[in-house]
């Protein structure tokens, strides 16, 4: 009996092309995937167009035993569940096999993020170009007070941006931040982030009394853009330009990865991972949790460092 897969593969090619707009890699996409199902299918002396779940998921499993990434075998499986309910549709069969199939799961990337050694290098860097007295201090000031804020609190580039003049007027250690959803969370400041803080606000306060027509601004890093401060795009365009001139990697280093950079060495230095969750803003540990790996290798090191048994087998080595 003539196997007529290939002509249903087409018909389906047709139909999404005509019917849902289908672009020209899309198709060759789905064709691909949709023969390779079938030459896997053949194999086992099945019909593409017969194929039963435990069938379907045989193939899966033999790209997850090929080495394929979850995210290659979730568009094999899509490309399955486009195409069996194509042939429900056409009553060409009753039922749709991949109802019942999972798609496989993705593990979540590990976070980039920056040693402590690349942070003290960017930190050190925009110290000493705030330190430079030449026009255009200001600005310099600016992103070392940035800089310090975000690694000091880990906070969301846009609460960081957004932060209120008022920040100047306070005393203490403390800084409370409006989150997502309107939420208030108070964060700890370091020293430098204080100190940073307040030269900055100092030659802010002098320049703005020093102008003809003082620009009064209730954004503690105004700027003239539509929401009336300093836009994200603008502030990781610099933070890669100070990356440059700090001998860094600037494609490795964002304010996103900096924040993730004051998660990660706040746990290797013993931090609580509900402190961390508390601090970052985030609604549920799960969030968190991408940065088990850091408490993992700490407790490692501890166990070799700490247990008797690793100990002794040192004195053995």
């Amino acid at each position: 009996m003539r196997d007529l897969g290939r002509v249903h593969v087409e018909s389906f090619l047709e139909m999404m092309s005509a019917e849902r707009g289908a672009a020209a890699n899309t198709l060759q996409s789905y064709e691909r995937d949709l023969d390779d199902i079938r030459s896997f299918l053949n194999g086992r002396s099945i019909r593409l167009t017969e194929a039963a779940s435990a069938d379907l998921s045989a193939y899966l499993a033999s790209l997850a035993r090929q080495g394929f990434k979850p995210s290659s075998q979730a568009r094999r499986l899509a490309a399955m569940r486009q195409f069996y309910k194509f042939l429900y549709a056409e009553g060409i069969r009753t039922d749709d096999p991949t109802g019942v199939l999972d798609a496989p799961k993705k593990g979540r990337p590990l976070p980039k993020t920056m040693g402590v050694e690349e942070v003290s290098r960017l930190l050190s860097q925009a110290q000493a170009e705030a330190d430079d007295p030449a026009p255009g201090q200001l600005q310099r000031l600016r992103m070392l007070a940035l800089l310090e804020l975000l690694y000091a609190t880990g906070m969301r580039v846009s609460e960081l941006v957004s932060l209120p003049a008022r920040v100047l007027d306070q005393e203490g250690r403390f800084l409370m931040i409006r989150g997502k959803g309107n939420k208030e969370r108070l964060v700890p400041l370091s020293q430098s982030a204080i100190k940073a803080l307040k030269s900055y606000g100092r030659l802010l306060a002098a320049e703005n009394a020093a102008a003809k027509e003082p620009q009064e601004s209730p954004f503690l890093f105004s700027a003239a853009s539509k929401e009336g401060y300093l836009p994200r795009q603008v502030f990781a365009r610099d933070l890669k330009n100070l990356a440059i001139r700090a001998g860094l990697t600037p494609s490795l280093i964002s304010p996103h990865v900096m924040r993730h950079a004051f998660a990660s060495h706040l746990l290797a230095n013993g931090a609580d991972l509900r402190v961390v969750q508390e601090l970052l803003g985030h609604s549920d540990i799960s969030t968190t949790q991408i940065y088990t790996h850091v408490l993992e290798e700490r407790l490692q090191q501890l166990v070799q460092t700490h247990h008797p048994l690793a100990k002794q087998a040192k004195k053995h080595e």
